[in-house]
């Protein structure tokens, strides 16, 4: 009897000893579990505040399109599941088969919130809807500063790198920019040319000079102004076509607003303008329509402004 009650007592005590080693194998796999799933964040500054976001985030929804080409540039667009897709410039257009999201100046929240996304990137087109979104995840919103353009681009796109680790890439891609950038400054200092901007938007026009919209023409591409009194705002100064006449560029630089978002672009061939041919411009044939997707959709990411450096070179053929 006293052998049974020793050997009984022997086996309990087994038994509690296997249990114990289950119990901390389970405890030891639950906390690598925790430790894992743990999601890393860091603190980044946008163009208004400092903001905490995931490291490396895996879905991610897209406004700003320059924000998406630089994403892209820098190989991480896999990360994209949601954008604008009605207002893709044809540069992106891979991503046109990611979720729609709304549209460029009204983002659906409802729809952005069943798709769950770690972080979203907006840009001034979205900014009023900034603090809806955050309630859905860390939103970002990277602006390019008109006063400051390049400085200001290569600011957002360091920020992306550093989210998702591409610190190497970027500085590399800025380099090769700054390379760019260096060039055609050079040339167009070089020449006593004067250029203008314009915004054809349906037969009318507005013009813009440096620290406006478009001033990376003349602030970091080099390009002097014909104007030097062009009133700096958002949406340009409305002008006429006696006005750009009466300026007489040496070279005239055209964003085609309306075929850039689909419109009656009947009046839109700014060529043809009898006052249009009369200027420096217009007789040496150096009326140069921009990519309007690129300068008007998008802007301020890796491939937009190599893009934009590739229009502008034309001027100096």
């Amino acid at each position: 009897m006293k052998k049974r009650i020793l050997a009984f007592a022997a086996f309990s005590a087994a038994l509690l000893a296997l249990g114990a080693c289950g119990n901390s194998g389970d405890k030891a796999e639950s906390a690598d579990s925790s430790s894992v799933s743990e999601a890393t964040t860091i603190t980044v500054e946008d163009s208004e505040e400092s903001v905490e976001v995931p490291k490396n985030p895996e879905k991610v929804v897209v406004f700003d399109n320059g924000s998406l080409d630089t994403l892209d540039a820098l190989g991480v667009g896999d990360a994209v599941i949601g954008a604008p897709t009605s207002n893709l410039p044809e540069y992106l257009s891979d991503y046109a088969d990611v979720e729609s999201a709304g549209g460029i100046k009204e983002p659906d929240l409802e729809k952005i919130n069943e798709l769950q996304p770690d972080l979203i990137i907006i840009s001034g087109r979205q900014q009023d809807f900034k603090e809806d979104l955050s309630k859905i995840a860390p939103t970002i919103y990277l602006s390019v500063d008109a006063s400051d353009t390049w400085n200001s681009t290569k600011t957002n796109i360091e920020t992306l790198a550093e989210i998702f680790d591409k610190e190497d890439e970027a500085k590399e891609k800025i380099a090769a920019l700054e390379d760019e950038i260096t060039d055609v400054k050079e040339k167009a200092e070089a020449t006593d040319e004067k250029a203008l901007v314009v915004l054809l938007n349906e037969g009318q026009l507005s013009a813009y000079g440096e620290g406006s919209r478009f001033g990376i023409i003349h602030d970091t591409f080099g390009f002097k102004q014909a104007d030097e009194d062009i009133e700096a705002s958002t949406h340009g100064q409305s002008v006429s076509y006696e006005y750009v006449l009466e300026q007489n560029p040496d070279i005239l630089f055209v964003v085609d607003r309306t075929q850039a978002i689909g419109g009656d672009t009947t009046n839109d061939n700014i060529t043809d303008n009898e006052l249009i041919k009369q200027t420096n411009a217009g007789k040496n044939g150096k009326v140069i329509t921009l990519q309007p997707d690129v300068w008007y959709l998008s802007g301020g990411g890796l491939e937009s402004v190599h893009l934009m450096i590739e229009d502008v070179t034309k001027a100096l053929d």
